[in-house]
């Protein structure tokens, strides 16, 4: 199932779903109708139309909410006008009931939709913040391919705890992925303090180890500055690795994080799995003794990293996605495309019945005649200017 697809579904079943509570309401009304005529005159149908107003108050306008209010209001009033019985202690009360409930709507129409501009107000300022601390990286960085993708486990939102950055130093080509634990503008937060922290240690620490323990300390003055890190609620996992200009070497220091994958030209990947476990960043348990494992990235070559969105989907039979399964003896002509496919996968894997949120990070090395043929395109492009 294309993305297409999965939204277009999406939509249709959002749409039953309005119009359906729309006329939830009236056939309550009718419900009620039926019901007092159908049943002996000291059994009531009030709930049945008390219930109008209220199912009314969460979706519809204020105008709407008074609408049904008063229909339902009317219609007993009519009943009980053309059974005689108004003049009835009973009946008024009824009638008193509904007028009750439906003011009693009216104010629920308001509070909810109070809540819902104050929730939609911080759902905008946490989603503006976390596009300018996220942006999406160039295409070429130092002279590598580069792609990167957040998907949002519920469609039209943009705010988690998911992070990546690439950045060309006088070092090589320094990346991060991390995953922030937790949601909305706490995650936000400390996604704006990991970036920081990252882009300043990647200019100038000269080794992948200082710039990991940069991060740790910004975590740490962040933790103290909020009073304490929860060690179970405050950490974050995170990849972080260097790829020197001018060589195929690969460096990555893994911090609880999802073992990333190199994807290379003849379709074969390697698992990069660390040498020694780390413990997350954040976690308040002293200095960890980093250590970069090294790795080849040659050319035509693609280093992927992602989130647990990823590994840890799960289909409806409750299997998770292998991203190294799914990806091996497959080829691909970029990162962009590798991540295309990767995110078209694991829809279908999931049934688009994703929980988590996705982020993903493809650096590919260029093939020497790939290379060339873009040099050659772009000449090419400027004599014809």
């Amino acid at each position: 199932m294309g993305k297409r697809d999965e939204r277009r579904g999406s939509t249709v079943g959002n749409s039953r779903s309005r119009r359906f509570v729309r006329v939830l309401p009236v056939l309550m009304i009718c419900a009620g109708v039926i019901f007092d005529f159908a049943t002996p005159t000291e059994v009531t149908a009030v709930p049945l139309f008390a219930a109008a107003p209220l199912i009314a108050a969460p979706f519809f306008s204020p105008g709407g909410t008074a609408r049904i209010g008063m229909a339902a209001t009317l219609v007993v009033l009519v009943i009980r006008i053309s059974s005689g019985a108004l003049g009835e202690v009973v009946p008024l009360t009824d009638l008193f009931t509904l007028v009750t409930v439906s003011v009693l709507s009216l104010l629920i129409n308001r509070v909810v939709r109070r809540m819902n501009e104050q929730l939609a107000s911080a759902r905008v300022i946490a989603e503006t913040a976390m596009r300018a601390v996220l942006p999406r990286p160039e295409d070429r960085v130092g002279g590598l391919l580069v792609a990167a993708r957040y998907e949002a486990a519920q469609a039209d939102e943009f705010v988690g705890g998911d992070l990546y950055a690439v950045a060309d130093t006088p070092f090589g080509v320094r990346l991060v992925l991390g995953d922030v634990r937790g949601k909305g503008l706490d995650a936000v937060g400390a996604v704006s303090v990991v970036i920081g922290a990252f882009r300043e240690a990647a200019e100038r620490d000269l080794s992948l180890e200082a710039v990991v323990q940069r991060l740790e300390r910004a975590l740490a003055r962040e933790g103290s500055r909020r009073g304490g890190f929860d060690t179970v609620e405050g950490f974050v996992t995170a990849v972080i690795a260097e790829i020197p200009s001018g060589s195929e070497t690969l460096r990555v220091i893994n911090r609880g994080h999802p073992e990333p994958l190199v994807l290379h030209g003849d379709g074969s990947l390697d698992v990069l799995t660390p040498s020694a476990p780390a413990l997350p960043l954040g976690m308040g348990l002293g200095t960890w003794p980093d250590r970069a494992d090294e790795w080849t990235l040659p050319a035509g070559s693609m280093f992927l990293a992602f989130t647990d969105g990823l590994s840890e989907a799960r289909n409806a039979k409750g299997v998770f996605y292998d991203p190294a399964a799914r990806l091996r003896g497959r080829l691909f002509p970029g990162p962009d495309e590798l991540l295309s496919a990767l995110t078209d996968d694991v829809r279908l894997h999931t049934g688009g019945r994703s929980t988590d949120d996705l982020a993903l990070l493809a650096v590919g090395r260029p093939a020497h005649g790939q290379q060339e043929r873009r040099t050659t395109v772009k000449i090419v492009g400027r004599d014809g200017g």
